[in-house]
C-alpha cells in the first residue's frame, strides 16, 4: 500500500513538473512578445516624434513666407484693406 501511494504521488508530482514547464514556457514567450511590443512602440514614438518635428519645420516656413507676403503686398500697396 505504502508503494502504491509513493508511485501514485511520483506520478502526480511528475504531471505537475511537466505542466509547471509548460506554464514556464508560455510565460517566456509572453515576456518576448511584451518586450517586442515595447519595442514596436518606441519606434512608433520616434517615428510620431519626427513628423511633429517635420510638420513644426513645415509651419515656421509657412510663417515666414506669409510674413514675407505680406510685407510685398504693403510695398505694392495691394492691400484689401480700405483706406480712408
Amino acid at each position: 500500500m505504502a508503494d502504491s501511494t509513493a508511485d501514485l504521488m511520483s506520478e502526480v508530482l511528475k504531471s505537475v513538473q511537466a505542466r509547471l514547464a509548460q506554464v514556464d514556457g508560455k510565460l517566456d514567450e509572453l515576456r518576448q512578445e511584451m518586450q517586442a511590443s515595447r519595442t514596436s512602440q518606441n519606434g512608433l514614438r520616434q517615428e510620431i516624434t519626427s513628423v511633429f518635428q517635420e510638420i513644426s519645420g513645415i509651419h515656421a516656413t509657412l510663417v515666414r513666407h506669409e510674413g514675407k507676403l505680406d510685407r510685398i503686398e504693403r510695398r505694392l500697396e495691394l492691400s484689401d484693406t480700405p483706406t480712408l
